[in-house]
């Protein structure tokens, strides 16, 4: 059996991505496939490396049953290469990660970088997962629903396409 490796990233590292990750792995394990994936997340800037997931997002998540319990971290060059998907938050996200892969040279051994928002089935006219960290305790709440949405959309269609071995 394939090991899908999933990274989600968004700026910080404590809001988004965190959550995204925490969404995704209830899903895995509300569905036995746990054993399937090996799943993070990651900040494309590094202020709050170390640092637990801000305790607003942590409480939203935790209402719902989710356990956010990662730490934060940035994201780095070869991330490229250990994650088969790697998944951001809005098009800054996304246009950092890409500019990050032209660094790394060989397409070949490239994870495969998409928006979250492309996975949302219910949510499917949002183009960016908003950050809530400014905002009031209804925007976390916005994003555990936009991310509960797309976790879903994402593992319905990792678990249609064909791993390629790596190299």
């Amino acid at each position: 059996m394939t090991t899908t490796r999933v990274l989600f990233v968004c700026l910080g590292n404590i809001c988004r991505s965190p959550a995204a990750e925490g969404v995704f792995v209830h899903l895995l394990e509300q569905q036995g496939l746990s054993d399937r994936f090996v799943v993070d997340s990651a900040g494309t800037g590094g202020w709050h490396v170390g640092r637990r997931a801000d305790e607003r997002m942590r409480a939203a998540a935790a209402r719902r049953g989710i356990a956010l319990t990662s730490r934060a971290r940035q994201l780095e060059l070869g991330d490229l290469h250990s994650f088969d998907h790697i998944v951001t938050m809005d098009g800054d996200n996304l246009a950092a990660v890409r500019a990050l892969a032209l660094e790394a040279g060989n397409p070949s051994a490239q994870a495969q970088i998409s928006p979250m928002t492309s996975y949302c089935r219910i949510h499917s006219s949002t183009h960016e997962v908003p950050d809530p960290y400014y905002g009031g305790p209804q925007g976390f709440e916005h994003v555990l629903d936009l991310l509960e949405d797309a976790c879903g959309g994402l593992l319905e269609a990792l678990q249609t396409l064909k791993p390629e071995p790596r190299m």
